[in-house]
């Protein structure tokens, strides 16, 4: 009979030395959540993150197994925060700076109906792009006062269409969507970093 004791591949015996090299040669190794990054804002902040900054998405036991392999001091109580829809951060740079970095990139994202909104969502005064049409009735359904300026729809009165904690509307995401209005940020982050 053959032994049917489970072997690891070589494949992924290379990925957990690489790992384990990685965490060696740098000074800072964050941990950062992914959930609900919609993978062409990932790809698009991790570019622009640079060469300065190498993000990689893993399954919990190949990270698990290279923390265990390093031989960072406490580096094991990185394993408390591992969980899914997470990115793996490694750098050179400050855990602050690391941090802020990845606050500044950012990515602005449009409103959606039906999700809950983490903020008030307000629509300021001013004339839009927006021609008159069909327009002027969706924005006046969402309580907006408006006006026909020069053939284009004027807001007359700056007003809160959504508020923190409200499910946002059809209509409301509708609008947001013809005035270009991207309330929501999205990005990786930061849960626990280690220096």
């Amino acid at each position: 009979m053959k032994n049917t004791k489970n072997k690891v591949s070589e494949h992924k015996i290379k990925e957990i030395k690489d790992l384990v090299e990685l965490i060696e040669k740098n000074n800072t190794l964050l941990l950062s959540s992914i959930k609900s990054l919609p993978a062409r804002n990932f790809q698009k902040i991790k570019k622009s993150l640079g060469n300065k900054v190498k993000v990689k998405i893993l399954k919990k036991r190949a990270l698990s197994r290279a923390i265990d392999s390093s031989k960072k001091e406490n580096i094991s109580e990185l394993k408390n925060y591992l969980s899914e829809d997470i990115a793996f951060i490694v750098s050179n740079e400050d855990a602050f700076d690391l941090a802020d970095i990845l606050d500044k990139n950012k990515n602005a994202l449009k409103a959606k109906a039906g999700q809950i909104s983490n903020q008030d969502i307000e629509i300021e005064a001013g004339l839009t792009e927006i021609p008159a049409g069909p327009a002027v009735s969706e924005l006046g359904g969402l309580g907006l006062q408006v006006k026909v300026t020069n053939g284009k729809i004027e807001i007359m009165k700056s007003k809160v269409v959504v508020k923190k904690g409200q499910i946002i509307s059809a209509e409301a995401a509708s609008v947001m969507g013809k005035l270009d209005i991207t309330p929501f940020k999205v990005g990786f982050i930061p849960l626990v970093a280690y220096d």
